[in-house]
C-alpha cells in the first residue's frame, strides 16, 4: 500500500490503478470529493464557489486514511470505501460496496463498486455512485418535480430539466447532512430502500460536496456559503405581480394598470408576456402593438408599477439576428437531424447560453431594445430550455454535449442578464426564470413552477415543489396562481380553486397572478406581435364579486406583511434562509414536524396551512411544540405540540402566529 495516499495542496489524494480520488475541505464542516479515470482531474467548480483555504486534519495509516474538517470526518478504507461521520462519530453516509475482491469492506460475489466508471466506447464515462441506504432517513430538496412528495426518500428523480421540472441536486437529510451532486450531466438519482444511486449519463469525473450540521438551518447556511445567495430583493418584489397570457397591446396593459390604481389596489409589477416582438430572436418590441415603450415605462413608474418583459432564448431562422449568430457559433447545435431545437409558431434554435460571446450578444441586443428604455426586470422564459423533443443526447453546446453539461443552461441564461445588468450599474437584480440548477440563485433567479395544470391536484404538487426548491438553495420561488393550463373565470369550480391558490400565493416568496385562461381570444394579426392568441381575462376582478373581495383581503394582508417579508428576504440574501420552509426547519427537535408535508412556515413566526382540496371547509393543522400559537383570524391561542381541527370557510386560509414572535397580527 506504500504510495497509495499523499497530501498535496491541503487535499488528500489517493491513486489506485487508473482512479484518482481527491478529498479536501470546502467550507466549514464540509468536504468536496472528486474522482476521475481521465489523465488529469478537471478544474471546473460548477455550482461551487471558490472557498477560503482551510487546514483539514489528515491522517494516513498504512493503507487507510482519515480527513476531518470541523464536524465532518471521512474514513477511507484499505479498499477505498468512503464513510462519512459527524462529530459524535455517528455514520451519516457510507459508500455501497459489494465486491469479493475487496475483503476490507464487504466480501460479496456481486462485484458491485461504489464508484463505477463505465467507459462509453470512444468517449468518456457513464458514472454511478452508490451509497448504503438508511430506511428511516428522510430526504428533502432536489429541486422541483411535479409530484406531491415533500420527502423524496424512495423516489427516483430524473436529473434533467423539463417544462415545470427543475433539477437542483442538493439533498438535506434528517440524519444531519447535506449533499450536493456537483455534476451538470443528464442523469438520475434513486433514493431506494436498499441503495442510493446517483447517475450521470456522460461525464469525465465524479464531483460532490457534503456538509454536516446539527440543524437544517446550519446545513442550509453552509450550502449557501458554498454555492452563493440571492441578491437582496428590491422593494417592488415584495408586493403583488399582475400577469396573464397575454396583454396584446400597449394600451391594454396600461388600461389594466390604471384600473388597479383606480380601485385603490396594490400593484407592484405588471408583465408583458411572449410574442410582443416582431420575431423570435429579434429581442425588441413590435412597434405595431407597442408603439412607445419609453412612454409606457414612464407612466407605469409614475403609478409606482415596475414593468417586467418576457424574453425567450429562441431564435427564428428568419430573425434579423439569426445569420450573425449562426456565423459566430452562438446557437445550440444538433448532432443529428435538422437543426431545430423548438418548433413553436416557427422553426427556431436556442441561443447557446454557455458561450460567452452569445451571452454578450443577447444582452447587448436586449440592453439596446429594452433596458435602455427603462425596463429593469425580465421574464426569462423557456429556461430549461424546452426542447420540442427531449432527446438530450442530440444537442451540443459550446461547453460540451448537452448530455454532459446540459443542466447548466438555466444558470448561464440567468448569468447572461445578471452580468449585463450589474455591469450597467444595477444592484438587487431579480429575473423570473422557469428553471434553475445549483448556483442559479446567485444570479438573481426567481423560479416559477412552469406550465402547470389549473387544478387542486396540481396545486398540491406546487406546495411540495416550492418547499423543496427552497431547501435546494433556490429561495425565490413562485407559481402561476390558479395554474397555467386552463381555468374559465366563469366556472364556479375553478373560482374555488383560484381563491384557495390565491390565498396560498399571498404567503409565497413572490405573490404573482398568471395563467392561460379560457376561452381564448383571437390573434390581432397575421405577423409579428399580432400572430399569437391571448387567454381570457385574469385580473382580480375577473372572477366575480365574492372572489374579488377575498382577493382584496389577501392583497392587503400581503401589504401589511411587507416589513416582515423584507426581513425574510434579507435572511435569504445574507444566509440563504428560504422564506417558506417545512415545519422542521424551525422546529427540528419536534419529531412530528418531519412528517408534516402540507403545511409550512412563512418565516419564523407565521404558520400557513393551505386548503388543498375542493369543497374543504375545515382541515387538521399541526402546531409545533416549543411555542404557543394564535389563530390569525379568531385570535384563539393553542398550545404547541398538538393537532387541532381548524375551520376554513372559503374566505379563510388557516394561519397561526407564533406567540411572542414579531408578528402581532396579519389583519387590520
Amino acid at each position: 500500500m506504500d504510495g497509495l495516499f499523499r497530501v498535496e495542496g491541503g487535499r488528500l489524494i489517493r491513486e489506485y490503478d487508473s482512479e484518482k480520488l481527491w478529498i479536501e475541505p470546502w467550507g466549514e464542516n464540509s468536504l468536496r470529493v472528486r474522482a476521475t479515470h481521465m489523465a488529469a482531474m478537471g478544474d471546473e467548480d460548477w455550482a461551487l464557489l471558490p472557498q477560503r483555504k482551510l487546514e483539514a486534519e489528515i491522517e494516513i495509516k498504512g493503507g487507510t486514511a482519515t480527513v476531518k474538517n470541523g464536524n465532518i470526518r471521512v474514513d477511507i478504507s484499505a479498499g477505498g470505501k468512503l464513510t462519512f461521520c459527524n462529530a459524535r462519530n455517528e455514520v451519516l453516509l457510507q459508500e455501497y460496496v459489494r465486491n469479493r475482491n475487496n475483503i476490507h469492506d464487504f466480501c460479496s460475489a456481486l462485484n458491485i463498486e461504489a464508484r463505477e466508471f463505465k467507459p462509453i466506447l470512444g468517449g468518456d464515462y457513464e458514472l454511478t455512485l452508490r451509497f448504503e441506504s438508511d430506511p428511516d432517513e428522510k430526504l428533502f430538496g432536489m429541486g422541483q418535480y411535479q409530484q406531491s412528495n415533500l420527502n423524496v426518500k424512495y423516489c427516483t428523480l430524473e436529473l434533467a430539466h423539463r417544462n415545470s421540472q427543475a433539477s437542483v441536486p442538493f439533498a438535506l437529510s434528517s440524519l444531519g447532512y447535506g449533499f450536493l451532486w456537483n455534476n451538470p450531466a443528464i442523469g438520475k438519482a434513486t433514493f431506494g430502500r436498499n441503495v442510493t444511486e446517483w447517475e450521470a449519463k456522460s461525464t469525465k469525473q465524479l464531483d460532490y460536496w457534503i456538509t454536516a450540521g446539527d440543524s437544517p438551518a446550519e446545513i442550509e447556511e453552509a450550502y449557501a456559503r458554498a454555492t452563493g445567495t440571492v441578491p437582496m430583493m428590491p422593494d417592488y418584489g415584495m408586493g403583488f405581480w399582475q400577469c396573464k397570457l397575454r396583454y396584446q397591446t400597449q394600451e391594454e396593459l396600461l388600461s389594466v394598470s390604471r384600473e388597479y390604481k383606480r380601485r385603490g389596489l396594490p400593484l407592484d409589477v405588471i408583465v408583458i408576456d411572449f410574442f410582443h416582438w416582431p420575431m423570435q430572436g429579434d429581442w425588441r418590441f413590435d412597434p405595431d402593438y407597442w408603439p412607445d415603450p419609453e412612454a409606457m415605462v414612464r407612466e407605469l413608474k409614475e403609478m409606482g408599477v415596475e414593468l417586467m418583459v418576457s424574453v425567450w432564448p429562441t431564435v427564428d431562422k428568419k430573425s434579423e439576428n439569426y445569420p450573425e449568430m449562426l456565423r459566430k457559433g452562438y446557437l445550440v447545435r444538433t448532432d443529428r437531424g435538422i437543426r431545430t431545437t423548438m418548433d413553436f409558431l416557427s422553426d427556431t434554435v436556442f441561443y447557446d447560453a454557455t458561450h460567452p460571446g452569445a451571452r454578450d450578444f443577447v444582452w447587448n441586443t436586449v440592453k439596446k431594445n429594452y433596458y435602455d428604455k427603462g425596463i429593469r426586470i425580465f421574464w426569462l422564459d423557456e429556461a430549461e430550455p424546452e426542447y420540442s423533443v427531449y432527446d438530450f443526447d442530440n444537442y451540443r453546446y459550446h461547453l460540451g454535449p448537452n448530455v454532459q453539461i446540459g443542466n447548466l443552461y438555466p444558470v448561464m441564461y440567468a448569468k447572461t442578464f445578471y452580468d449585463g445588468m450589474t455591469e450597467s450599474g444595477q444592484s438587487n437584480v431579480i429575473n423570473l426564470l422557469r428553471c434553475a440548477w445549483a448556483g442559479s440563485q446567485r444570479y438573481g433567479a426567481l423560479v416559477w413552477s412552469g406550465d402547470i395544470d389549473s387544478s387542486f391536484a396540481s396545486m398540491r404538487n406546487q406546495l411540495a415543489a416550492g418547499l423543496n426548491m427552497g431547501l435546494a438553495g433556490i429561495p425565490w420561488w413562485t407559481t402561476d396562481i390558479g395554474g397555467f393550463h386552463g381555468g374559465n373565470p366563469d366556472d364556479p369550480a375553478f373560482r374555488e380553486c383560484i381563491i384557495r391558490w390565491f390565498q396560498y400565493g399571498a404567503f409565497c416568496p413572490v405573490f404573482r397572478l398568471h395563467g392561460d385562461r379560457e376561452p381564448h381570444s383571437e390573434p390581432l394579426g397575421t405577423s409579428g406581435g399580432g400572430l399569437c392568441f391571448s387567454g381570457a381575462a385574469n385580473e382580480v376582478w375577473s372572477y366575480g364579486e365574492e372572489a374579488y373581495e377575498i382577493f382584496k383581503t389577501y392583497m392587503f394582508i400581503r401589504e401589511r406583511l411587507r416589513p416582515y417579508t423584507t426581513e425574510l428576504m434579507r435572511a435569504a440574501h445574507e444566509k440563504g434562509t428560504p422564506p417558506m420552509r417545512p415545519l422542521f426547519y424551525d422546529f427540528p427537535k419536534d419529531s412530528e414536524t418531519w412528517n408534516v408535508e402540507d403545511q409550512y412556515m412563512y418565516g419564523p413566526d407565521l404558520l400557513v396551512a393551505p386548503i388543498l382540496h375542493a369543497g374543504a371547509r375545515t382541515r387538521k393543522v399541526y402546531l409545533p411544540a416549543g411555542a404557543d400559537w394564535i389563530n390569525a383570524f379568531s385570535g384563539e391561542t393553542h398550545e404547541g405540540g398538538q393537532w387541532i381541527e381548524c375551520d376554513a370557510p372559503l374566505e379563510v386560509i388557516p394561519l397561526f402566529l407564533r406567540s411572542g414572535g414579531t408578528l402581532i397580527s396579519v389583519k387590520e
